[in-house]
């Protein structure tokens, strides 16, 4: 039988070589069509030339089926033709069982490593003045404003919706290139390219527009073989990627970051990083780099979103598929949403674990570096974020102000989130920290650092001081103290050896405040006034 085939195949393709099918018109337009719908489609889909990519499949398919039905009769060997169209397909249909996670769960589990960490250790206390305050949506906000101040350009041009956060010279910012402002303006400005890029600093709102010498000549935006995909597709035909990311170095060059993909189970699935392509957005100049060779001034190698779903992988099927189903123990998931923490020039995605259970905490936290997905987990009991999001919103809910979602801060040693809340036209009017693993405890300010010090207890809230308010500093041995609640806050009243004054300090100002006890030394600072209000905590023992 398949000698049969093979002597059919021979033929056909003898036929189709042969000069009756040259000079056949009819023939001669099938092939011509053909090979220009190839070409329009490789152009709409940009697939790789790569066996382990489903895209390359697809469009091998589509331009196969497509001849064939055009083809109709003009060609013989129609049931041959049919035939290997449905062998594609169902070889296509056999190798994706290969990657489905029914059969290959417990490889799921293992494509991404995570490792326990030391929550002070490695997140290190941000100092008040670095702490990001605007999220995606308030950074786009303040870029258009920026766009529509600049009235030379405001007409030409619009700003991509990208806002990819990067660290630039040891400053959280977000960037975002320009785009065409329709058909005719990228017309009319082609020659010279876009002007340039937006970087807005993350932490105090400044925006400025860069403007480059030379312009941005490959980006989302272009046409042909100008435009970024199309580019770097014909230059690296049979590496699999579909993101990309805007960043720039530290000298204020832009580049287009490209992560290439390489199947890490099955024959199509989990995808995971393999190289980085780097494009110079200005001269197209390109580089390719193994991805434990990424430059470090590169920020985001690794997606998020993909980085989310290996997470889950993870949570999943340590205990196999069918467990995930039924019995579900030890089954984790990431929860509803993430954000990103400056760490050490790296950029850090943050989001929590928790049970499928559904309930309302977190069994611990994420980070993952987007540089090179070193990942860590930190199992701290904690609230969900949303909890924590409805909780600051409790604390103003007669302004009705909305929560951003909060990003996860060490704050004297305890995790902590923070949040900025927003009116209903999205602009930032206050802040709040919230206890993560006690989410009633929320301080909010109008300000980050008003609200920071009532978290922290160092805030001298209005008890009559003034410049006439003296302060002192004090050591001492603890004669006897209590602890009282007020507003849903402890309060350690205490008195020291020959002395009758009677200080009192939040439990804020220090977690060794519960241990203390009669007989045991402390040094502090108060303000001497009536009630003599501590203020801060030297050592104590």
């Amino acid at each position: 039988m398949f000698r049969k085939i093979k002597q059919s195949f021979n033929d056909f393709t003898s036929q189709m070589t042969s000069s009756k099918i040259s000079k056949s018109p009819k023939r001669g337009i099938t092939i011509l069509l053909t090979i220009l719908f190839a070409l329009g489609l490789y152009i709409f889909m940009f697939p790789p030339l790569n066996l382990h990519s489903r895209d390359t499949w697809i469009f091998v398919l589509i331009i196969f089926t497509f001849f064939n039905i055009i083809a109709g009769k003009k060609f013989p060997y129609i049931k041959i033709r049919f035939m290997v169209l449905i062998g594609l397909v169902i070889l296509f249909g056999v190798l994706n069982l290969t990657s489905i996670e029914l059969f290959t769960a417990k490889k799921y589990a293992n494509v991404i490593k995570i490792q326990d960490g030391d929550f002070a250790e490695d997140i290190k206390e941000l100092p008040i003045d670095k702490i990001p305050t605007l999220d995606r949506d308030s950074s786009e906000k303040v870029g258009s404003r920026k766009m529509g101040e600049l009235l030379d350009l405001v007409s030409q041009f619009n700003i991509d919706n990208m806002y990819t956060q990067i660290n630039y010279k040891d400053k959280p910012v977000r960037v975002t290139p320009l785009e065409y402002n329709g058909l005719l303006k990228y017309l009319f400005n082609f020659s010279k390219g876009l002007p340039g890029y937006m970087t807005i600093d993350i932490v105090n709102g400044q925006t400025d527009l860069v403007q480059l010498e030379e312009g941005i000549k490959y980006s989302k935006d272009d046409l042909l073989f100008r435009n970024i995909y199309l580019y770097t597709r014909l230059k690296y035909p049979f590496e699999i990627f579909n993101n990309m990311e805007f960043e720039i170095d530290e000298q204020g060059v832009p580049y287009w970051i490209i992560p290439t993909y390489k199947n890490t189970v099955g024959f199509f699935g989990a995808l995971d990083v393999k190289n980085v392509i780097t494009v110079n957005a200005v001269t197209g100049e390109t580089a390719r780099y193994p991805v434990e060779e990424v430059p470090t001034w590169i920020d985001r190698v690794y997606n998020a979103d993909r980085v989310i779903r290996q997470l889950d992988w993870y949570g999943k099927y340590q205990l196999g598929y069918f467990n995930s189903i039924f019995a579900q123990k030890q089954v984790l998931q990431t929860t509803e949403g993430y954000n990103y923490l400056a760490l050490d020039d790296d950029i850090y995605m943050y989001t929590g674990f928790t049970s499928v259970a559904g309930d309302e905490s977190n069994v611990g936290f994420i980070l993952s570096n987007l540089r090179t997905k070193e990942t860590k987990f930190y199992p701290i009991s904690s609230a969900k974020e949303v909890s924590a999001m409805e909780s600051a919103q409790g604390a103003v809910q007669e302004k009705r102000y909305k929560s951003t979602f909060p990003l996860l801060l060490n704050i004297k040693q305890k995790p902590t989130y923070f949040l900025s809340l927003k009116d209903d036209a999205g602009l930032i009017k206050q802040y709040a920290f919230v206890d993560a693993q006690d989410y009633q405890k929320v301080s909010v300010g109008n300000t980050v650092e008003e609200a920071y010090e009532r978290h922290t207890g160092t805030i001298i809230e209005d008890d009559g001081f003034d410049d006439t308010t003296q302060f002192e500093e004090l050591n001492g041995v603890i004669d006897s103290i209590e602890n009282v609640v007020i507003n849903g806050n402890t309060h350690y009243y205490f008195t020291l050896e020959g002395r009758e004054d009677i200080f009192v300090s939040s439990i804020q100002l220090s977690e060794k405040l519960p241990f203390l006890r009669a007989g045991d030394t402390v040094q502090f600072k108060y303000a001497k006034t009536s009630i003599n209000k501590v203020i801060s905590f030297g050592d104590t023992q």
